[in-house]
């Protein structure tokens, strides 16, 4: 069955999606049609006159997934970035039937036969290594997915998934609605004292969006933060703290609310109840053993000793770190005690007296159309690409659109930029694949992603009367950065079957290796004097200035470490030894955790499970160790950049950026991760690079 590309923009794959002809409508009906089709293709592809070879059986299949993938993708993604109560009602009505689809799909016991039966076939031998990976990370995703299952177990499992999938997207949405509930109006500005003028403009103008005077303070990043970071105003801090740490809890989100409508206290433990039952029918012990079967580590021992060595190495830095706070704190600001709501302000004025330079200083030189100029000539640099902005429907006025062409005038991907804040968005920072490469029809088809921050949005006029350009704190030319890399990833795949190509089929723990491998280039001065220009006077970053940054770099990289082996500890631990059905929480736990790993021990009423979407609403259970993992692969697939720096006069050098192409980011998910690292760096990684590039070396 084919479906005619008519009127919904869904069920078009002619090209781009159609996000200006979106409706809520179109949704219900796209996913009935291509679900019908998707089953149409299992249906011809299990039957026993389909020859179990990859044209008859698993191309066909590849066409009628990929479709659904694309159609669904486009309803995710804006679920994500322009949520309305009309798109949360059809998505949460389509989500179950596309959930048992694919649980269905990997239980499939005639599928399942097939491609072992193609893996023993005579023609297996000349398929392409690409094809070969598909075919053994299918079989083995059969086997995760339950198609060895008997009946009974099958359909409880499948159960299972159905209600995890619909537990997730609640948990995100709650999320969304209770930091969305939070708002704070201030008149006095004078209560506001230490906050920047560029915030406070910021925070009048979303106050006179809403028809009110004076400034509206919210939990959205580009508000709260400032407020830690700058407000004197300490009783302040300590509201926005509470309100911002109790989000999604048992605590009541507003004022105005005598119970609490989004607490994601119930759907942790209910989550955590059903994926150890998910994993126990499939014959693991925990749900993290299941997690780890198709990432590069082992074992959920070998992920704790990983961490329990990096912890050790660090949590020397850290006390040092946390006495120098405490220290500072006591005698140059008089505070009397350092509270969890004092750390990032107390951060913030050590690193001003330490360094002499504030973040807000270094802001201006980041405007917006220069940081992106900068980041688009690193691109050309290091692989010879050309970065074009271009046309496309759009999900929202400030989504802009880019072209990536090689030298030769050939376009090999494009991508959207999603860069700011707003009500109706997700918080963090993403990338998701919008359309994968692979050989269709004799011809490429051209790779498109999604790239999405939460960036300040422009404010105010320049002198001239012009539109200022939004300003960046250098953490935020960071997470660009970062994002950007695994857009690269994505993007410059040169892999021609959809199954392994681009981000597809790369080891979850391995995923984070181009996007933090990006990252180290904002550390470099031949980088950064191509996008800073200051929003006023045009004068570039001075050298000056960077030199402190970088001599700043690693202020307090031991808490920062260890902030981050306390989240992959936490997670680690909950999917593994932690008894989700006994007497013990998920709260509890986390307690335990912190008294293990932590220097600073947060409030009793924090409850940061409840906002732990990594884990409860993304891809990161017993995952989330990941960014630890790859940072390792990052920081020494880096160091050989800094190691042919001496001899190249500098570490932009594109004879090594076309081997970092061609053996990690070109190869996609076509063989293992850890294969792709030695063919890059000649060698098994290495934790040198990373506790050097961390002051801890």
């Amino acid at each position: 069955m084919t479906i005619a590309q008519g009127s919904n923009p869904l069920l078009d794959f002619s090209g781009l999606p159609r996000f200006a002809d979106f409706e809520p409508a179109c949704v219900t009906p796209a996913v009935d049609a291509l679900l019908a089709e998707c089953r149409a293709a299992v249906a011809r592809a299990e039957s026993a006159e389909t020859a179990a070879e990859w044209d008859a059986f698993v191309a066909p299949l590849d066409d009628a997934n990929e479709r659904l993938g694309r159609a669904w993708g486009q309803v995710s993604h804006l679920h994500s970035v322009m949520d309305s109560p009309e798109l949360r009602e059809v998505y949460n009505e389509n989500l179950p039937k596309i959930t048992v689809y694919y649980a269905e799909l990997g239980q499939n016991e005639a599928l399942f036969a097939k491609f072992r039966a193609l893996k023993a076939s005579s023609g297996y031998a000349a398929l392409s290594p690409a094809r070969k990976k598909i075919v053994e990370n299918e079989l083995r995703d059969f086997r995760l997915g339950g198609a060895e299952l008997p009946a009974d177990k099958k359909a409880r499992f499948m159960q299972v998934q159905e209600e995890l999938a619909q537990l997730s997207a609640k948990f995100e949405e709650n999320l969304l609605d209770a930091t969305n509930a939070f708002a704070l109006y201030v008149d006095d500005v004078g209560e506001l004292a230490g906050i920047p003028d560029d915030v406070l403009e910021m925070m009048k103008a979303t106050a006179a969006a809403d028809g009110k005077a004076g400034y509206k303070i919210t939990l959205q990043m580009p508000s709260y933060l400032p407020v830690m970071q700058y407000a004197d105003n300490r009783s302040l801090r300590e509201q926005l703290y509470r309100a911002y740490v109790t989000r999604a809890s048992e605590f009541p989100s507003s004022a105005d609310e005598s119970e609490p409508q989004w607490d994601n206290t119930p759907l942790i433990a209910r989550i955590l109840k059903l994926r150890r039952e998910a994993a126990q029918l499939l014959g693991f012990a925990s749900y993290a053993e299941v997690s780890l079967a198709a990432k590069m580590a082992d074992t959920p021992a070998e992920v704790l000793q990983f961490l329990g060595e990096l912890a050790a190495r660090a949590r020397p830095y850290a006390e040092q770190d946390y006495e120098e706070l405490k220290t500072f704190a006591r005698d140059t600001l008089d505070l009397g005690g350092l509270e969890a709501w004092d750390t990032a302000y107390v951060s913030e004025k050590l690193r001003a007296a330490r360094y002499s330079f504030s973040d807000q200083e270094v802001k201006q030189y980041f405007p917006e159309p220069r940081v992106l100029a900068g980041l688009f000539k690193l691109i050309e640099t290091l692989y010879g690409l050309h970065v074009r902005e271009d046309r496309a429907p759009v999900w929202h006025p400030d989504v802009k659109f880019y072209s990536l062409y090689d030298r030769a005038g050939q376009r090999v991907g494009q991508f959207y930029l999603d860069l700011y804040a707003r009500t109706s968005k997700r918080g963090g920072a993403w990338m998701d694949d919008v359309i994968t490469r692979r050989r269709k029809d004799g011809a490429i088809q051209t790779p498109v992603a999604y790239l999405n921050c939460n960036f300040s949005a422009p404010v105010g006029d320049t002198p001239e009367g012009g539109k200022r350009p939004a300003l960046f704190t250098h953490d935020e030319v960071i997470t660009l950065f970062h994002e950007a890399g695994h857009g690269l990833h994505h993007l410059l795949t040169q892999v021609e079957e959809l199954g392994v190509s681009g981000i597809n089929g790369v080891e979850w723990d391995a995923v984070e290796l181009p996007s933090q491998f990006m990252e180290n280039f904002c550390w470099e001065w031949d980088v950064l004097k191509h996008m800073t220009a200051h929003v006023d006077t045009g004068a570039p970053l001075p050298r000056a200035l960077f030199d402190r940054m970088l001599a700043a770099k690693n202020f307090q990289a031991g808490l920062q470490t260890l902030r981050q082996i306390e989240f992959a500890s936490f997670d680690m631990h909950l999917h593994d030894d932690f008894d989700p059905n006994g007497t013990r929480t998920a709260l509890d736990l986390i307690e335990e955790i912190r008294r293990q790993v932590a220097v600073i021990i947060p409030p009793a009423y924090n409850r940061f499970p409840n906002n732990f979407s990594h884990i409860f609403a993304g891809g990161y259970a017993a995952g989330y160790y990941s960014y630890k993992w790859a940072e390792v692969l990052s920081a020494d697939a880096y160091a050989l950049f800094e190691d042919e720096a001496a001899g190249y006069g500098g570490v932009l050098n594109p004879e090594v950026g076309h081997r970092f192409w061609s053996e990690i980011l070109a190869q996609g998910g076509a063989r293992p991760a850890l294969e792709s690292f030695k063919a890059f760096r000649g060698r098994e990684p290495t934790i040198d690079a990373l506790l050097r590039h961390n002051g801890m070396g």
